[in-house]
């Protein structure tokens, strides 16, 4: 019987790219619920592909009764953003903390398969030159700096469903996404300076003649994912071989794509560059600083490194990256310009 998934948040980033890959590469039949679902595309229309528009804070009744019918239960509904996390905090915890928690209590009640996402936040500011699943202890700043409610909230649902694993044999395996970019993460032409995520504010402000700004000089570094590697190891997760993924933790991410910030600013205005009708915008581009207290405010703090120790997705599923950071940059690029997101009536 071909496997029956259930995708609450199919309209994201991540889960409309599952979807996707789960349409065009196995028989899977996915159940998939968002606030909207202009990010699923011909999706829609697959007869394997049943959505419906709804809240998972809202829609409980239908939520529990498709836990209750799938065989894997994917809940990527979160809000996943810095400024959020400064700006509201209480928001941040009830939607990624509470509504995930009644999500984990369903799976554990009826005895389904979970796959959760984590995230690389929960390491916090860890000293660890390379983060691992099993040995790096998780750092997070004073009270006042309200950034680490997201990560807390992500930690403290590991350590509930691990506890579930281990008094109620819970199967569940916990993701944790380093910097995953590619299409769809963010919308170029509604990316707001903080409210963005960092790859796509990049890609809005070269595309619209705004300066690049610079947070603390851009002195961080990420270790950026493409989205298609990214969603290769979920699918291996999803299929779970001889139970090779069931109550694990797996960092997804690229360590070899480790770069600062600034770096990443660079190589977007390079990217540009190499497209012939949009070179003129890397011309015009320019690249600023500003201190992270003007830019997200006073209860921010940032991480400075995050590499992930990728051996156990590597041993377990077989798994490494594929594509290199400027490789992801230069597909991303050519995705914006195949739908014409980048028309020339808009050029400055």
């Amino acid at each position: 019987m071909p496997l029956k998934v259930l995708i609450l948040g199919a309209n994201g980033f991540i889960g409309s790219a599952l979807t996707e890959a789960i349409m065009a590469r196995t028989d899977w039949q996915v159940f998939g619920m968002d606030i909207a679902d202009n990010k699923l595309g011909e999706v829609l229309n697959e007869p394997r592909f049943k959505f419906v528009e709804g809240d998972i804070t809202i829609n409980r009744e239908w939520v529990e009764y498709n836990i209750r019918k799938c065989d894997v239960i994917v809940p990527l509904v979160a809000i996943a953003n810095p400024s959020q996390y400064v700006k509201d905090p209480l928001r941040v915890f009830e939607l990624d903390f509470e509504a995930n928690l009644t999500i984990v209590r369903l799976c554990a009640k009826y005895k389904k398969r979970l796959i959760f996402p984590s995230t690389s936040e929960v390491y916090g500011m860890c000293p660890d030159p390379v983060l691992d699943e099993q040995t790096s202890n998780l750092v997070y700043g004073p009270i006042h700096k309200q950034r680490w409610i997201y990560a807390n909230s992500k930690q403290l649902l590991d350590r509930v469903m691990f506890a579930y694993g281990v008094r109620d044999g819970l199967d569940y395996t916990l993701f944790r996404p380093f910097n995953w970019i590619g299409p769809r993460l963010d919308d170029i032409h509604e990316a707001k300076e903080g409210s963005s995520r960092v790859f796509t504010q990049f890609l809005a402000n070269v595309f619209h003649g705004l300066p690049i700004r610079l947070v603390d000089g851009g002195r961080q570094r990420r270790s950026f994912t493409y989205i298609d590697d990214a969603i290769e190891c979920l699918l291996r997760i999803i299929e779970n071989k001889d139970g090779c993924a069931s109550r694990q933790i797996f960092n997804i991410g690229n360590p070899h794509s480790d770069v600062s910030v600034a770096e990443l600013a660079k190589a977007i205005v390079e990217g540009f560059r190499s497209i012939p009708e949009y070179a003129h915008l890397a011309d015009t581009a320019k690249i600023e600083t500003v201190a992270a207290d003007v830019y997200y405010g006073q209860y921010y703090q940032d991480i400075q490194v995050r590499v992930p120790a990728i051996n156990a997705v590597r041993e377990k599923l077989g798994w490494v990256p594929t594509t290199d950071f400027n490789t992801a940059i230069r597909k991303t690029l050519q995705y914006h310009v195949r739908r014409g997101d980048f028309m020339p009536s808009e050029k400055g």
